[in-house]
């Protein structure tokens, strides 16, 4: 898989890389990915917490206060609690979702599994995404673990990102294709 080599994304890989090798020496894995999956919801659901983590405004010590709030009323365990609030005085908040997504990366690879992030125009049922796991299982020669997100924008169709190949079979990319041909031939 390619890796980005952003300030923010090295951040993220050195931070997910050590939380994983402390959670597979203490066999926490899986619950340290849940919970992580959990604050990621947190984020996307409050426009506050997003300011914490995005803002340079707040001080190591106001987002340390506010991070030790959130995991403690969430009841997140000490070992996933404890990282984050050295993430807060470290100030490296911004780095959280890079790190999730790091972290998730890792945890699939050492499973044998590739991750794929799938963004459909509407929202997947069981099946489809069932179907969408052998297929891509198939290609891959691995399990594959995926990540759905919806963009209507894609009018219709699939967008698969796995590892460093892209398939677009989305209906937007289509009539983009054909309006540029259109264009050529007029």
């Amino acid at each position: 898989m390619a890796k980005s080599h952003s300030p923010v994304s090295a951040v993220a890989d050195r931070y997910a890389a050590s939380l994983f090798a402390l959670a597979q020496e203490n066999n926490s894995v899986a619950a340290v990915e849940a919970e992580l999956g959990r604050f990621e919801a947190m984020i996307a659901s409050s426009d506050d917490l997003q300011r914490l983590i995005a803002s340079p405004a707040f001080t190591a010590e106001d987002q340390t206060k506010a991070i030790t709030a959130l995991v403690e009323k969430a009841g997140f365990s000490s070992f996933a609690g404890n990282f984050l609030k050295v993430v807060a005085q470290n100030r490296r908040l911004f780095a959280v979702p890079g790190i999730i997504e790091a972290f998730r990366r890792i945890a699939a690879e050492a499973r044998g599994e590739i991750s794929a992030d799938v963004v459909s125009a509407h929202a997947l049922d069981v099946a489809q995404e069932a179907e969408l796991k052998a297929a891509l299982k198939t290609a891959a020669g691995k399990d594959v673990s995926i990540a759905v997100s919806v963009d209507p924008s894609l009018l219709g169709g699939i967008i698969v990102k796995m590892g460093s190949r892209q398939i677009d079979t989305s209906l937007k990319t289509k009539l983009n294709s054909l309006k540029l041909a259109l264009k050529e031939v007029g």
